[in-house]
């Protein structure tokens, strides 16, 4: 099949799931989409053992024809990081920047190393003698939260602004720094570069720093001709050059494309929309890229439930994914605490702080993105390709994030809203 004609279709499959959802299981939608996606792909495996499996296979085709990897790393992930912080007040973000500067950074390398060596020793016991920088790689790409699912949830939620300043601020930085400590790990790995010290942080620097500041100068440049447009479509149209054409140069620079989106959403979002559109205008921004986010991560979730069919799937991978599961909330418990001893000195915060951190913090696309880029028959463990094993291992992990998680973490936030009134 057709990739764009699959896309279609696949729209109109996540759209029907979120319609239908509003009445029946009145879930949160993309808990919804993702859960629904997993189990048409469960019902094509199964009709697949009883038919022969003609069908499964040209969808396994279609999917895997779309190359996931791609379509998000170096497509979709540019229009969503950059329609989320566009929601994102800067004076919330400026009243915790250093919280969420730290977790974005400190938690996210804390996390990527517990991981890491945990990882390194329960698949060690289990028979699977993996070498500590890979075990490093699966930890770098496992503990960014993503943005995409934590923004999807905690809006719906109306979590409290200390909150969720803080879970959408850290979640919409910690990707873009997580896919730099991925990329660095990454090229020590397969390039074969020699892992020393200077040429890890020049890896790092260059790409964190030159995406913050080739994000300011977009957001510059986009509110120059904004503020001399008084075409409101125009406008418009100069916001959308950003995630498309400003997005794609800084992967053509080499640099974090993804930390370019969010500095440039949120001066858009904050400085341009105040004096560069009118009140009309404003309206018209915000409903755009509402429908844009919204359309993609339905799209998004699907793709992600549906990778199932693609998947190898043996009871021994799934086994070490569940594993991993526990592993990746104790990493993200610890990595989360320990900044908060800190910051509990010096400020007050939510009882239920820590907890909402940990356990909304939702896994999604992104990791599974990273793991698909990882290159086939580089390294084989039990007679299982590396690749094939981090896709698994993530396919669980992410799922078990975005419908378990998600779906249980209302309740902690619903707590925190009742005792925030009370107070």
């Amino acid at each position: 099949m057709n990739a764009w004609y699959f896309l279609c279709l696949l729209s109109v499959v996540a759209i029907f799931i979120a319609f239908t959802n509003q009445y029946v299981l009145k879930l949160q939608t993309t808990i919804a989409i993702t859960t629904g996606s997993v189990v048409i792909s469960l019902l094509l495996m199964v009709l697949a053992s009883v038919s022969g499996g003609g069908i499964t296979a040209s969808i396994a085709q279609a999917v895997d024809g779309l190359n996931f990897n791609m379509l998000l790393l170096k497509g979709m992930l540019g229009f969503l990081l950059f329609a989320g912080a566009l929601e994102i007040d800067l004076r919330l973000l400026r009243n915790q920047r250093w919280e969420i500067a730290i977790m974005a950074l400190g938690s996210t390398l804390i996390s990527t190393i517990i991981i890491g060596y945990f990882s390194y020793w329960v698949l060690a016991l289990c028979g699977w003698d993996l070498p500590l920088i890979y075990c490093m790689l699966f930890g770098a790409l496992i503990s960014p939260t993503d943005p995409i699912a934590v923004l999807a949830i905690i809006k719906k939620m109306n979590a409290p602004d200390k909150i969720s300043v803080q879970v959408e601020g850290e979640s919409l930085f910690n990707d873009g720094v997580g896919l730099v400590v991925f990329s660095t790990i990454f090229a020590l790995i397969f390039t074969g570069q020699e892992p020393t010290f200077a040429g890890v942080a020049e890896l790092f620097l260059v790409d964190a720093v030159g995406g913050i500041l080739f994000g300011v100068v977009l957001a510059l440049v986009a509110h120059w001709l904004i503020c001399r447009s008084n075409d409101s479509s125009i406008e418009l149209l100069i916001t959308l050059c950003i995630p498309s054409a400003g997005y794609a140069l800084a992967n053509l620079l080499g640099i974090s494309g993804p930390l370019a989106m969010v500095v440039s959403g949120i001066f858009i979002g904050n400085v341009t929309r105040e004096v560069g559109f009118s009140e009309h205008s404003q309206q018209t921004l915000s409903h755009f890229w509402h429908t844009v986010d919204a359309f993609l991560n339905s799209l998004l979730f699907i793709l992600i439930g549906l990778l199932l069919v693609v998947l190898p799937v043996t009871w021994t991978e799934a086994g070490l994914g569940l594993l991993m599961v526990p592993l990746v909330l104790l990493a993200r418990f610890i990595s989360v605490s320990l900044p908060y001893l800190g910051f509990r000195r010096y400020r007050k915060y939510d009882a239920h702080s820590v907890k909402i951190l940990t356990w909304g913090g939702l896994r999604g696309g992104l990791a599974l993105a990273m793991a698909a880029s990882i290159p086939h028959d580089k390294l084989m463990v039990n007679g299982v390709d590396y690749h094939t094993l981090m896709v698994m291992m993530t396919y669980v992990v992410v799922i078990f994030s975005i419908v378990v998680q998600g779906m249980t973490i209302s309740p902690i936030i619903e707590r925190s809203i009742a005792e925030g009134k009370n107070e």
